[in-house]
């Protein structure tokens, strides 16, 4: 049996997953995810998310995945490690991941069958192609010029690629020395840690979305201030020290996450 089942949870709360499910409205996350669907519905390109590892960007883009998965004119697709080795590596991807036909291997032919889809699937199927880009900082830049030129194919009204680029700070240095890649950025983000109190909402919100029972308490307010001062509020990181503690307080038959469990788990490293 599980830690989970054992406390009484129909599912994990602290699983290190990217779960839409455990998408908690903190304030800065609802602002990502809220311009973010906006930015896909007008069609305006490209949107660049960056921060740290373990902030949560991964979940946000499911969160906002999820919200568009009752409306079929939208496609999502995604990019988990970009690290190409050449252009023709990632225009073979694409081509692979939009199921296009295949034709002759050639950088040029894959380059034109692209455009050709975007023209097909965005104007005459009234398609909506959502292209996500996770680990952005592992792209070249020549990997970023091409998704450029992509971003080049557009109406008089809209782009035909929507692209979400998701990175770590390393990027910044490779986007900025591209001015006509940064000015076609219509939404950039760079995310920060939580706060504590964001840290408090966060636990008690996975907690209960989990299947705590109302009333129920498993962590006191000092053990989530330790959550928070040993992570710095980065989210991964608290997910992952939540989740020991409440396998430790099994393995000790106690009932609640105090300041000492904390203690422990953080001493043992």
């Amino acid at each position: 049996m599980s830690y989970y089942e054992i406390l009484g949870f129909h599912k994990e709360p602290f699983s290190t997953s990217p779960d839409p499910s455990f998408f908690c409205n903190i304030p800065e996350h609802r602002i990502i995810l809220s311009r973010m669907e906006i930015a896909v519905r007008q069609k305006r390109g490209l949107m660049v998310v960056v921060g740290d590892i373990g902030l949560g960007k991964t979940t946000i883009t499911r969160k906002l995945v999820q919200n568009f998965n009752e409306e079929g004119s939208y496609l999502f697709h995604l990019i988990l490690n970009p690290a190409f080795s050449s252009e023709f590596q990632f225009l073979n991807t694409l081509i692979k991941m939009f199921k296009i036909n295949k034709i002759r291997r050639s950088t040029v032919d894959y380059r034109q069958a692209i455009q050709d889809y975007l023209y097909e699937m965005g104007i005459e199927k009234k398609k909506t192609i959502v292209l996500i880009i996770d680990e952005g900082q592992k792209l070249s830049h020549e990997v970023l010029e091409i998704l450029r030129i992509f971003l080049n194919y557009e109406t008089n009204e809209y782009k035909l690629l929507q692209l979400i680029i998701l990175a770590q700070m390393e990027i910044m240095p490779k986007i900025e020395k591209m001015r006509n890649f940064t000015d076609r950025i219509c939404f950039k983000y760079v995310l920060k840690p939580v706060t504590i109190e964001e840290t408090k909402n966060i636990i008690n919100f996975r907690l209960h979305q989990a299947g705590l029972e109302n009333g129920r308490k498993l962590f006191t307010e000092s053990a989530i201030e330790k959550i928070y001062n040993s992570t710095g509020g980065y989210l991964r990181r608290i997910i992952a020290l939540a989740h020991n503690s409440l396998e430790r307080i099994i393995m000790e038959e106690k009932e609640i996450v105090d300041d000492i469990i904390i203690d422990k788990i953080i001493k043992e490293g």
